[in-house]
């Protein structure tokens, strides 16, 4: 049977194949559509969870976790976290707490203004419950450094601008609590912080509670700030409202600021109370000397990266106090410049800056068996803030030194601090000081120091003296070159020398006994044998120091009717002086006068024993009658006393008549001892030789027989 051919597709059969191919389609789609559905139903952003831990535990360093992640995708799209934890990092495990945790975090973002290029701006962030513990050990560690960055991520970093600053609508936080433990500062403390909500037309606030212990006091503390939507608003004041007790100081902040981000425009009044400016440093970082209590009061500002407290007024002790301070935190180490004034200051009040003891300290400081002060100078953490100071007092309050005034320019930089000058005003006169002191080892100092004095009236000095009654004026210098880190130490490590012109002294029985103490004083005008009530032309003493021992190179005491001449040493190295004074008259006088006078022993208690015979280099200076005013100090005489003075006349004569009867230079005349001049010749003076008490009376009896 032949083959039958197959007959062609109908139209039919054609039309069959699309129609299959769109039920397969159809199918597919509706199995995907089914799929998204039910992908939709089940979909949870807890798959995401693994992938978030890893990556946030890997950035910060430490494990991280959260139970469970909400998101709500939109035009606004709003992220929520619950059960955030994040664990200490390595070194802390031991930390009861977690490093940082919250029950629940929330955040709005909106991405359509994100991505047309309005900036970020997040129209809420609400935070429940967070807590946090922050800590540093004693040796520098710390939990809340999370690795230095990369040093072309830092380069980049000062190239670029800041990172703007996200636009937030409202910031919510519920009970808030954050531990702050930093050993350094014997710190641990914890603060609480939550929002209120706005009411009526006043915003929301941010209210900071502070409780526990800083810098080993207890301290407590409550600020209020405005909502974060008006700390970000730079068309609205930011109100500031805020107080904090740290042990016994007491601080206060009210105002507001235009532009709380940059610190522009502040009204803030700042109040500062408390016993002592030192305790401060824990909170300013400013190192200040001890002061009394203190009262204070100014404007706090921000400008050109420092911050500055002005227009200040207050008391300090029972002086008041003003003026403007400057503080760059941003400098290492800070800086400080502070233009400082009182109208009326007790010196007492000072005392702190220039190392007084204060307080306790001083009640029960030990007896010292050194006669200048020997308290360590205290220049607290001088390393740690560069300082320019000025001060002004107009009227100085202080019973025993009754100035006028006081003036002062002080400058630390790099640990070292320059006294440009410490200037009073006495009167008519002035006392005018300036220094240097450049830290060496050992807490010591290396110090310059220079005193002059012009013109100043003894009566204002001793105006606290009921016995004094005179006129006089003082004037000399005083310089010092040394090492040591108390007045003792400086002196008796020290080089340098004191040249001092009284003229016109007044009494000198009531005089003397109050320079030098009444018992003192009082014994060695006896011995010297000067009349009672004399009045005092002339004192010049012209002594150098050297490495801790003062000389004599002119000691001239002269009333109306006497001349006394002075030569020997006082040694600050061991307390002990040796010296020798004698006394003539200027004009005839039937009353004789006793002989040489020696006194020695502890500057403390000296021995005075009058005419005994002397041996030695105090015997051969006062016997050979040297050692006269010099005419070179007459310049001296005239600016520190002024022109035409009884000091002048005094040395002049001096020069021309000594008392002892020896024009300085000669070595022998009128008045000599039985002194070898061998023993007295220039560069070969013996060693000095002190006499004791049986040998002294043994001389008094042997030259004296009863």
């Amino acid at each position: 049977m032949a083959d039958i051919p197959e007959s062609p597709p109908t139209v039919a059969n054609a039309q069959k194949k699309p129609h299959r191919r769109l039920k397969i389609g159809g199918s597919v789609a509706g199995g995907l559509t089914v799929a998204i559905i039910i992908l939709i139903l089940l979909w949870q952003w807890d798959w995401f969870i693994p992938l978030i831990d890893r990556k946030a535990s890997l950035a910060l360093q430490r494990p991280v976790s959260i139970e469970h992640l909400h998101v709500r995708l939109g035009f606004n799209t709003t992220v929520r976290v619950e059960g955030l934890r994040i664990q200490q990092p390595e070194g802390f495990e031991k930390e009861k707490q977690d490093f940082a945790s919250a029950r629940e975090i929330t955040v709005t973002a909106n991405i359509w203004r994100y991505l047309t290029g309005g900036g970020l701006s997040l129209p809420l962030i609400r935070v429940d419950t967070p807590k946090g513990d922050i800590v540093a050990l004693i040796n520098g560690k710390n939990n809340y450094t999370f690795g230095a960055p990369s040093s072309a991520a830092t380069t980049q970093g000062k190239a670029d601008s800041a990172p703007a600053i996200p636009k937030i609508g409202s910031l919510e936080i519920t009970d808030a609590d954050i531990r702050v433990a930093l050993a350094k500062l014997k710190t641990d403390m914890h603060v609480h912080i939550h929002t209120t909500p706005p009411k009526n037309d006043e915003d929301g606030t941010i209210v900071v509670d502070l409780k526990g212990q800083y810098a080993q006091a207890p301290i407590e503390g409550h600020i209020v700030g405005g909502s974060l939507h008006t700390l970000t608003n730079e068309t609205r004041p930011y109100p500031i409202d805020g107080r904090l007790a740290n042990g016994p100081t007491y601080v206060t902040l009210h105002g507001s600021v235009d532009d709380a981000l940059h610190f522009k425009g502040t009204r803030l009044a700042l109040h500062f109370a408390g016993p002592d400016m030192a305790r401060l440093y824990a909170l300013t970082g400013v190192p200040i000397p001890h002061t009394p209590a203190y009262n204070i009061t100014g404007k706090l500002d921000y400008s050109e990266n420092a911050i500055r407290f002005n227009n200040f007024e207050g008391k300090m002790g029972s002086s008041d106090i003003g003026g403007d301070i400057a503080v760059n935190p941003h400098q290492k180490p800070i800086s400080v410049n502070a233009a400082l004034h009182s109208h009326t200051v007790d010196l007492q009040d000072l005392g702190g800056f220039i190392g007084a003891r204060t307080g306790d300290a001083k009640k029960t400081a030990p007896p010292s068996k050194n006669v200048l002060p020997d308290q360590k100078i205290s220049v607290p953490k001088l390393n740690a803030v560069n300082a320019h100071l000025t001060y002004h007092g107009d009227h100085i309050l202080n019973k025993n030194l009754p100035l006028d005034n006081i003036d002062t320019d002080v400058k630390i930089e790099d640990g070292a601090i320059d006294v440009h000058h410490l200037n009073f005003a006495v009167g008519s006169g002035k006392l005018a000081s300036k220094a240097t002191l450049q830290p060496s080892a050992n807490d010591q100092f290396k110090t310059r120091f220079q005193l002059d004095v012009s013109r100043m009236p003894l009566s204002r000095i001793m105006k606290s003296t009921d016995a004094f009654k005179g006129e006089g004026t003082i004037g000399g210098h005083v310089t010092l070159n040394s090492t040591g880190n108390s007045v003792a130490s400086l002196v008796a490590n020290g080089d340098g020398g004191i040249t001092l012109v009284l003229d016109r002294g007044g009494d000198v029985s009531a005089l003397l006994p109050d320079l030098l103490g009444l018992k003192l004083g009082a014994a060695i005008l006896s011995a010297i044998g000067i009349p009672d009530r004399s009045k005092l032309e002339c004192l010049v003493a012209d002594m150098p120091l050297r490495n801790g021992i003062v000389h004599t190179n002119s000691l001239l005491l002269q009333t109306g009717t006497t001349r006394t001449t002075g030569s020997g040493t006082v040694n600050f190295r061991d307390n002990t002086l040796d010296y020798a004074v004698t006394t003539r008259s200027i004009h005839m006088q039937i009353l004789s006068l006793p002989g040489a006078v020696h006194i020695f022993g502890p500057l403390q208690s000296p021995n005075i024993l009058p005419g005994a015979e002397l041996i030695g280099r105090t015997a051969a200076s006062i016997g050979l009658g040297v050692l006269f005013p010099p005419a070179a100090l007459i310049p001296t005489i005239q600016l520190g006393v002024g022109e035409g003075s009884a000091c002048e006349k005094a040395v002049r004569e001096a020069n021309d008549n000594p008392a002892a009867g020896i024009a300085p230079g000669n070595a022998t005349g009128k008045g000599a001892t039985s002194v070898p001049r061998t023993s007295v010749q220039r560069g070969k003076q013996p060693p000095t030789k002190h006499l004791s008490p049986a040998q002294v009376h043994a001389a008094w009896k042997h030259k004296h027989p009863s």
